[in-house]
C-alpha cells in the first residue's frame, strides 16, 4: 500500500485524497483548519461547477448534496449600454445543469468521508520543514494549499503567466431574498464595459439555498470599492450600490435581499499565475503542486472549482497508472503537462475576458442574441473551454463560424 500525503483540505486536495482512498492507498490530509473552523468561518469562493467537474465528483460518490442544491440550468449574458439598459441580453440552457455548494458545507463533509474511508486528517499549519519530514516518510507529497509560504516554493512560469498584479478587485456576497429571473435558473453574467463584471447564481450554503453575488471591478475604477468596507452590513450596502449604479435591471431583483449569515461576505484580489509543477526541497526531494497552487486564474470565468476537480481527476489517473514505480520529478512534470493540455485553454480564455473585448468577440456575443445555436455553444463552453479555441478565441474562426448563419 503506497503512502501519499496531501497538504490542503480544499476542492482539489480532498477530491484527490478521496479518489486515492477508494483505490486502496494510505492517505493523510494535512489541513490548517478543523471542520468546525471551516463550517463556522467566512465563505472562501463562489464555486459554480459545471457538468464535467460534477461528473468527476459523481464518479467517486462525492455528490453528497445533489438532492438539496438548487440547479443552475443555464447562463444569461448581458452587456450594459450607456443608457442604463442592456445593449446585449440573451440566455441559453446548459446541456447539463451546474451546481454550487458552499465550501463551508462541502469541505467538512468530505473531511468526514476521508476518515470514514480510513484516511487520516491532521490539523496542522504545514511549513517547509514539515514538507521535508513528509517527503522522507511518504511515497508522494502533493501540495494543494494555494496560499502561504508553501505555495511560494513553486516557481512562477514566466512563459505561461501574463500578469504581475491582480486584474480585478473581487467581492462575494451570499444572499437570500433575491427575486428569481424569469424562466429557468441561470448564472446571470453582466459586463459593464471598462468598469467590471457582475454575476449571480443559485447555490447551497450553510443556511440552505441562496444566491451568490460575484463582483469583479477593474482596478482603480468605480467597482474597486471594497477597501473601506468594515462590516458585513456595509458589504451588503456596497453590493446594492454597485447594482443600483451600473446594473439597474439587476438592482430591481434586490429589494428584499439580506445576507445568508455574517460570514457570507469576502473581498480581496490575487494575481493570476501559472507556476512550475515541481518544487525541490532543500534536501533535493520533489513535491508536486495541485490545482490553484500551479494554475491560478481569475474567477471571471467561474473555472476555479472546475479546474480543481479536473486536476484531481487527471492526477488520480496518473497516480494509479504509475503503479509501484517512483513518483520522481520527471513523472510529476509529465503528469502536470497532461493536465495543462486542458487547463491552458481555461487560462487563455480567462485572460482574454480580463482584457477589453476585440471586435470579433463583440460580434459573436451580439449574434448570439438572435442565434440560439451560437448562444448555446458559448454557454456550454463554460463546461469545456477548449471548444473556444477554434472560434471564440480566433478572429478568422469566429468569422467562418458566423458565416454559416449568414452573418
Amino acid at each position: 500500500m503506497r503512502r501519499i500525503l496531501v497538504v490542503g483540505a480544499g476542492q482539489a486536495g480532498l477530491h484527490l485524497a478521496l479518489g486515492l482512498l477508494r483505490n486502496g492507498y494510505d492517505v493523510t490530509v494535512v489541513s490548517n483548519r478543523t471542520p468546525d473552523d471551516i463550517r463556522g468561518g467566512r465563505v472562501m469562493s463562489s464555486q459554480a461547477m459545471f457538468g464535467t467537474a460534477l461528473g468527476h465528483e459523481r464518479d467517486l460518490g462525492l455528490d453528497l448534496w445533489a438532492d438539496d442544491c438548487p440547479p443552475i440550468d443555464g447562463i444569461q449574458f448581458a452587456v450594459a449600454g450607456p443608457d442604463g439598459e442592456p445593449a446585449i441580453h440573451w440566455a441559453a440552457r446548459l446541456d447539463t445543469p451546474a451546481r454550487s455548494v458552499d465550501q463551508r458545507l462541502k469541505m467538512p463533509g468530505w473531511m468526514a468521508e476521508v476518515e470514514r474511508l480510513g484516511g487520516k486528517i491532521v490539523i496542522h499549519d504545514a511549513t517547509v520543514d514539515d514538507l521535508e519530514d513528509y517527503a522522507a516518510r511518504y511515497d508522494l507529497v502533493l501540495v494543494a494549499a494555494g496560499k502561504g509560504a508553501i505555495s511560494s516554493l513553486f516557481e512562477r512560469d514566466e512563459s505561461r503567466s501574463s500578469y504581475r498584479a491582480p486584474q480585478r478587485a473581487l467581492a462575494l456576497t451570499y444572499v437570500n431574498g433575491l427575486v428569481p429571473r424569469p424562466g429557468h435558473s441561470a448564472v446571470c453574467f453582466n459586463v459593464i464595459p471598462g468598469i467590471g463584471e457582475y454575476f449571480v447564481f443559485p447555490a447551497l450554503t450553510v443556511t440552505g439555498p441562496c444566491e451568490i453575488m460575484v463582483f469583479e471591478g477593474v482596478p482603480g475604477g468605480p467597482m474597486d470599492c471594497w477597501a473601506d468596507v468594515r462590516t458585513p452590513a456595509e458589504h451588503l450596502a456596497r453590493s446594492r450600490w454597485v447594482l443600483e449604479t451600473f446594473l439597474p435591471w439587476e438592482a430591481d431583483r434586490c429589494g428584499d435581499v439580506e445576507l445568508t449569515d455574517e460570514g457570507g461576505v469576502l473581498s480581496g484580489g490575487f494575481t493570476p499565475t501559472v507556476r512550475r509543477p515541481v518544487a525541490m526541497l532543500p534536501s533535493g526531494a520533489p513535491v508536486m503542486g495541485v490545482a490553484d497552487v500551479v494554475v491560478l486564474n481569475d474567477p471571471i470565468t467561474g473555472q476555479g472549482a472546475n479546474n480543481a476537480a479536473k486536476c484531481a481527476a487527471s492526477y488520480l489517473s496518473d497516480i494509479l497508472e504509475r503503479g509501484e514505480r517512483p513518483f520522481d520529478a520527471a513523472w510529476m512534470e509529465r503528469a502536470f503537462e497532461r493536465y495543462w493540455q486542458e487547463a491552458r485553454h481555461v487560462t487563455a480564455w480567462t485572460n482574454a475576458l480580463l482584457a477589453p473585448p476585440p471586435p470579433h468577440v463583440l460580434e459573436v456575443l451580439g449574434a448570439a442574441g438572435g442565434l440560439p445555436e451560437v448562444a448555446s455553444r458559448f454557454v456550454n463552453g463554460f463546461d469545456d473551454p477548449s471548444d473556444y479555441a477554434s472560434w471564440f478565441m480566433d478572429p478568422a474562426g469566429a468569422a467562418e463560424y458566423l458565416a454559416r448563419f449568414g452573418k
